[in-house]
Order: structure tokens, then C-alpha cells, then sequence
């Protein structure tokens, strides 16, 4: 799951939630960022903004 675009995951929430576009894509994308974020070694991950 964590190698999904944020077009990916919206298009999966969209199979639950009806409506809420920018909700969605909002959604998406701090998912994305988060799963990108968890994935930098430890010194790193500490640098990148917001947490």
C-alpha cells in the first residue's frame, strides 16, 4: 500500500466516500508524504517538516 501515487489512493477512497474531493486528495497526499517521510533513515527523517 505504501507504494501507491496519491491519484491511486484517492481513486481507492473513492470507493467509500462519496463526494469530498479536495478532502480526499488532502488525504492523499499527507499519506504519501507520510509513508515517503517513514521511509528516511533516522538522522534524516528527523530534518523534514511537518511531523
Amino acid at each position: 500500500m505504501t507504494d501507491f501515487s496519491p491519484r491511486e489512493i484517492v481513486s481507492e477512497l473513492d470507493r467509500f466516500i462519496v463526494g469530498q474531493k479536495d478532502a480526499k486528495r488532502a488525504v492523499a497526499v499527507a499519506l504519501r508524504n507520510r509513508w515517503r517521510r517513514l521511509r528516511l533513515e533516522g538522522a534524516m527523517r528527523d530534518e523534514v517538516l511537518p511531523k
